[in-house]
């Protein structure tokens, strides 16, 4: 079945109130028996297909999205103007749908690098991390003398070939905060970059004077012996400390390229699952497709991690029903209850996201767009949740929590030792999350065409019907071994992912 054959709008469980628009509908259009668009509807938004009173729920995925606010009519289009969140009860029903699940029986390989303590690498960086703020342009100065430069073409790492790059990151804190659950968070975020398999070596940089004292980070992350550190007052300001750095970097290349990838089984990748600029079609096709492809890296050994917990809220019920015990099932609503109350201290609300962007996209509320944003984790058992940048050790589908902010929560997650990151877009993010390489999927085949620099892989092809979704899923998974086994990505490139390092930061800064 072609594009042109494709009806103009998608059903997806029987039970819902709507159908999605896969092209813009012009006034008329029929949407279901008997009814017709009573205005042109976007392409990816709702339109009805039977009355609703207001108050009434309205279902999408077969689950609630949030409650109608006015009356709606079957044919009306359905949006922010008459749609809004609402209570309702979740049944939790820890684990009633956890069940065992089935390897492969011959699991795939990738050709990735195998590290001195056995760990499996994707990628062969030398990592300039910093304490603080203060830091940050010294490190940056450091990192630049490595850089090709774009224009000659000149390479200073030509004659280290395995090595993929020098790269910095910085952040906007490290003092003017708070012990305690700030500094902890910004030091377990740093030491989980510092055990990156995909950093061979790794230099930290500190002013000297900062709250987050190098000292401290590396008994706190017992890092101690595993990388150098330079405080910037203490060798002499700014030039001495560059030349180190460049001295160290130039120490450690010969050692960092004697690198060779080898066979490396695929459950050793750990795959970071993140969504940014979603659309009415990410539910339907790039979040589904790399569902199937989580479910294919879990049956082969690996891990996928979940995370924007914000982007979870009102569909954890749906997570829990597949914990594999009460006790990690407990944990995610933990989670739920503590962003509520955190939001609530901030004066925001949880329903504060969908960003203007989603909207334009077609999604309406919270509701809906974690049901379309879980869908990314595929069907397998839910065996853990961790805390923001904690090391990931369980294998199969895992839950990090995050905030729904992408660069926030790809790096708490490349922290927990992320080697791969799959991103879908219906929008159209641009991104990467350096030492780990960042795949873009696309939601919808105009954007990627658009796009096309950016995006790695079209998930449109579900919507015109070329592919289903595990046909998606298995080409998603092939790209993953590919760029697990040295391919670049689009992001690469451009070099993105040292600007998109943000740590999670809490409390006030004084």
């Amino acid at each position: 079945m072609d594009a042109i054959t494709q009806p103009p709008v998608i059903r997806l469980h029987p039970e819902d109130g709507v159908v999605i628009a896969r092209i813009a509908l012009p006034q008329g259009t029929p949407v279901g028996a008997g009814i017709a668009a009573a205005r042109r509807i976007p392409p990816g938004h709702k339109v009805a297909t039977r009355g609703h009173a207001p108050g009434e729920a309205v279902r999408r995925y077969g689950q609630i999205i949030g409650f109608a606010t006015t009356p709606i009519a079957p044919g009306d289009w359905v949006h922010t103007h008459n749609l809004a969140m609402g209570d309702f009860a979740r049944d939790y029903a820890y684990g009633v749908d956890a069940s065992p699940t089935e390897k492969v029986p011959v699991p795939a390989h990738f050709h990735g690098i195998r590290r001195a303590d056995g760990r499996a690498a994707t990628r062969n960086y030398i990592g300039i991390l910093t304490s603080v703020n203060c830091s940050a342009h010294v490190a940056e100065l450091i990192a630049q003398c490595f850089r090709r430069n774009p224009l000659t073409g000149e390479d200073p790492l030509a004659d280290w070939p395995n090595v993929d790059g020098v790269v910095a990151l910085t952040h906007k804190t490290g003092c003017g905060m708070t012990a305690g659950e700030p500094l902890t968070l910004l030091r377990r975020t740093l030491g989980g970059f510092a055990r990156h398999a995909n950093f061979s070596h790794v230099i930290v940089i500190g002013l000297g004077c900062e709250v987050n004292q190098i000292g401290g980070l590396l008994e706190e992350q017992r890092l101690a012996g595993r990388l150098r550190n330079m405080d910037i007052q203490e060798i002499g300001g700014t030039r001495k400390t560059v030349e180190a750095g460049i001295g160290f970097v130039r120490e450690v290349l010969a050692e960092a390229n004697r690198v060779t990838r080898v066979a490396v089984p695929a459950g050793e990748l750990t795959v970071a699952l993140q969504c940014g600029g979603s659309d009415g079609y990410s539910g339907i096709t790039a979040n589904p497709a790399l569902g199937a492809a989580s479910d294919l890296v879990v049956r082969h050994g690996g891990t996928v991690i979940l995370s924007e917990t914000p982007e979870t809220y009102g569909a954890e019920h749906l997570l829990t029903r597949r914990a594999v015990s009460r006790e990690v099932g407990e944990k995610l609503v933990g989670l739920m209850r503590w962003w509520e109350e955190y939001t609530a201290r901030e004066g925001a609300e949880m329903d504060a996201n969908p960003s203007p962007g989603n909207k334009l996209g077609g999604l309406t509320t919270i509701l809906e767009k974690s049901l379309g944003a879980m869908a990314k984790a595929g069907s397998t058992n839910l065996v853990d949740v961790v805390r923001y940048a904690e090391e990931v050790r369980a294998r199969g589908f895992v839950f990090m929590d995050t905030p729904g902010y992408d660069p926030v929560g790809a790096t708490g997650q490349v922290a927990g030792g992320a080697n791969l990151l799959c991103f879908t877009t219906g929008r159209g993010s641009v991104f990467g999350c350096k030492p780990t390489p960042s795949i873009k999927l696309a939601t919808n085949t105009p954007m990627y065409e658009r796009m096309m620099d950016d995006m790695d892989i079209d998930c449109g092809t579900i919507l015109t019907g070329e592919e289903t979704v595990q046909e998606a899923g298995q080409r998603i998974f092939a790209h993953m071994l590919r760029t697990a086994s040295g391919e670049r990505t689009k992001s690469e490139a451009f070099d993105f992912g040292a600007a998109e390092f943000a740590p999670w930061m809490l409390g006030a800064t004084m």
